[in-house]
């Protein structure tokens, strides 16, 4: 009963050594690319920006990652950007301490992915459904808290976590790659991380195998859930406010950068190191975009061509595989 799974993951562990060289030369390449072609690109102003922006989107996507490992969704990530944003925002506009706000915050972005996991698990509602629910709920109630309305004038010592940086890299950058180390150790050398691939290659499978599938799907999800909240703290750090429009599409993104980095819809496989790679090759090219005057419209396409290139060739691999 136990064949299945190692096999996924014996395979999946080859396959994204590979991809990930591969998108290690596309990042190498396109900053080469830039920095020819752009004057503006390579200076130190620049990439402070580029990977303060990613740094947003990667860790959404690191949460993102082990939802879609166990052949799962989240939609409403986005969603849960925006709330922590809001809710952060309106208690340090309320006079509450910055130490006791954001951990209060986490727990509630922890929830809402909880919440997900009860939809799908207890109420067998598919995970693309139940997410999209929330997600809808969440907005409103984003709206409702804020009256639609940006939440500013927060502490400026807030506004630092965003701006500060530690010998020249920004904080946000730091923090991101503290939480892809915390995902790598995770997926790799825990117990519950190998539970996720086992899942996502088959949940009939995990649970022969005695997998209490309750406590892992609410924990992915809480996961989740806990990393965009995360992201919207960083945001809100960024912007010096609460935005109630925040997050929106960040949950595509989200996705599109574990797909980049050679992550499966069809669940048991993906790894933090090419989500990373995902995420900047994404930013990288609006980045850079932006800066050579190409319409944004066209890096839309060029991004959505992407992805589609990127589940094709998944769809390959796991046809090839079904013949192997």
């Amino acid at each position: 009963m136990e064949t299945k799974p190692r096999q996924g993951i014996a395979v999946l562990g080859k396959y994204n050594i590979g991809t990930s060289a591969t998108l290690l030369a596309i990042v190498v390449v396109l900053f080469v690319f830039l920095s020819l072609t752009s004057a503006v690109f390579p200076t130190p102003g620049n990439l402070s920006n580029l990977l303060r922006q990613t740094s947003i989107n990667g860790i959404i996507a690191l949460g993102m990652l082990m939802v879609i490992i166990t052949a799962g969704i989240d939609l409403s990530v986005g969603a849960v950007v925006a709330i922590a944003g809001i809710v952060n925002a309106l208690m340090l506009q309320a006079g509450v301490s910055m130490w006791v706000s954001i951990p209060l915050t986490l727990v509630i972005g922890a929830a809402i992915g909880v919440f997900n996991g009860i939809l799908i698990h207890e109420v067998s509602i598919t995970p693309f459904i139940a997410t999209l629910g929330t997600l809808t709920i969440v907005r409103g109630l984003v709206m409702i808290m804020s009256g639609a309305r940006m939440v500013a004038n927060l502490p400026k010592e807030f506004g630092q976590i965003a701006s500060g940086d530690i010998f020249g890299i920004p904080s946000m950058f730091i923090i991101w790659m503290a939480l892809f180390l915390v995902t790598v150790f995770l997926l790799n050398y825990t117990q519950l991380g190998r539970n996720f691939f086992i899942i996502g290659s088959s949940k009939e499978v995990a649970r022969l195998s005695g997998i209490r599938l309750r406590i892992n799907m609410y924990t992915v999800y809480g996961l989740s859930s806990l990393y965009a909240a995360l992201a919207g703290i960083l945001l809100s750090s960024r912007l010096s406010m609460g935005v109630p429009t925040a997050g929106i599409s960040y949950e595509l993104d989200a996705i599109a950068a574990v797909v980049i980095g050679g992550g499966s819809l069809f669940g048991a496989a993906g790894s933090a190191i090419g989500a990373v790679l995902g995420a900047i090759i994404m930013q990288t090219i609006r980045n850079g975009g932006n800066l050579l005057g190409i319409d944004p419209f066209a890096l839309q396409v060029i991004i959505g061509a992407l992805i589609l290139i990127a589940v094709g060739i998944d769809q390959f691999r796991m046809r090839r595989a079904e013949k192997g």
